[in-house]
């Protein structure tokens, strides 16, 4: 069983093994059609595409109409019936992919344990890793039986914008924002109607977590970087912009050996709202 990451090598051995499933998740976060696109150009032999914004996320706005964020967590049963469409079984190893170093890959495999499904992995270097070992990539789109999978007690936390918001005076938990430095410090923010972090949050950058080749640091590297942030993961509420790249830092400190890290799903997007009305939380600009 593959519970954080997996080599291009050995996914290669298990490529046409029926009780896996390989997962497609790029994306691009300023043009919502580009992973779907690419996915139709070419992707890993026999791969599903799972889609970030109507597959993995849910709706942006809750039933009394505010705004959840940019990517608020799907409904837990919509999500089971997208896993089961895709032929995942509860003993099914899922492995999750993307073009970006697992940026969105991580979004994948972090809603899995959150349903409660142990046995998923993101491939470690992405296509880059796969296409370098000579595997190709197919354009072939394969029908898998439907699943079975059933929804179980989930293996991760998540906190609410109350939570953060509380925390924000008490200061009792560590919230580490996986956003790059800039927009954390406040500048250059294209995506959110405001720029800055929660106030009290530190920075840890998820492309951080990577060598230069995008795939991850070893456990002893990601650990040690880490250590300098937090003490206790348990403590620790992880959040980015709208709680995709987040994931990112959960899978690392997972590999680190430092589990038990909470998401934010509705992160920077949510606390800030989507310019329509002032939610009237703090924001702090500049350095932590």
């Amino acid at each position: 069983m593959y519970t954080t990451l997996i080599s291009a090598q050995d996914l290669a051995a298990h490529i046409d093994d029926p009780r896996w499933v390989v997962v497609d998740c790029r994306h691009d976060l300023m043009s919502p059609a580009a992973g779907r696109d690419g996915y139709a150009a070419g992707h890993l032999p026999g791969a599903v595409f799972g889609d970030i914004e109507t597959e993995l996320s849910g709706a942006k706005r809750g039933p009394d109409g505010v705004f959840r964020g940019r990517h608020p967590l799907p409904e837990k049963e919509a999500l089971i019936e997208t896993l089961r469409a895709w032929g995942v079984d509860d003993d099914t190893q899922v492995v999750a992919y993307d073009a970006h170093g697992g940026m969105f890959a991580a979004r994948l495999w972090w809603l899995l344990r959150w349903l409660g499904h142990e046995a998923v992995a993101v491939l470690d270097g992405g296509m880059a890793a796969w296409q370098a070992i000579g595997k190709p990539l197919t354009t072939e789109l394969i029908a898998k039986p439907r699943g079975g999978i059933e929804l179980r007690a989930p293996f991760v936390p998540t906190v609410t914008v109350a939570e953060v918001m509380d925390n924000v005076d008490k200061g009792e938990r560590i919230v580490i924002d996986a956003r790059a430095s800039d927009r954390f410090r406040g500048e250059n923010e294209t995506i959110d109607p405001v720029g800055g972090h929660i106030p009290g949050a530190r920075n840890r950058f998820f492309k951080d977590n990577l060598q230069a080749d995008g795939r991850f640091k070893d456990a002893a590297a990601l650990r040690e970087e880490f250590a300098q942030l937090v003490e206790d993961p348990a403590r620790a509420i992880m959040q980015c912009g709208s709680g995709v790249t987040a994931c990112h830092n959960l899978l690392a400190l997972e590999v680190a050996g430092m589990p038990g890290a909470a998401l934010y799903p509705g992160s920077w997007s949510e606390w800030v709202g989507d310019g329509k009305n002032d939610t009237g939380r703090p924001v702090a600009k500049g350095e932590a």
